[in-house]
């Protein structure tokens, strides 16, 4: 029980707000465009936009700064090397 609402799938109440958590997975579900149809009706009845767009802008940026810092670590390697 507790799986389902960590997961997403519970929408039994649709009154209260989205965790974090919640949000987090949404947006990380959409970076690779799979995501369950019950998880994406909760969002659109619960969650807020301005939370989806700060923890998307979040996620890019960490992952344009960790691409960054691979490609950093390459090229030092690269350059000793």
């Amino acid at each position: 029980m507790m799986l389902t609402k960590f997961v997403g799938v519970d929408v039994s109440d649709e009154n209260q707000k989205l965790s974090f958590l919640q949000v987090l997975g949404s947006v990380v579900s959409s970076f690779f465009g799979v995501q369950k149809n019950a998880t994406r009706e909760r969002d659109f009845k619960r969650g807020r936009a301005r939370d989806f767009i700060f923890v998307g802008i979040l996620l890019t940026v960490v992952f344009i700064l960790a691409v960054w810092g691979v490609v950093q670590l390459v090229m030092s390697v690269a350059v000793k090397g």
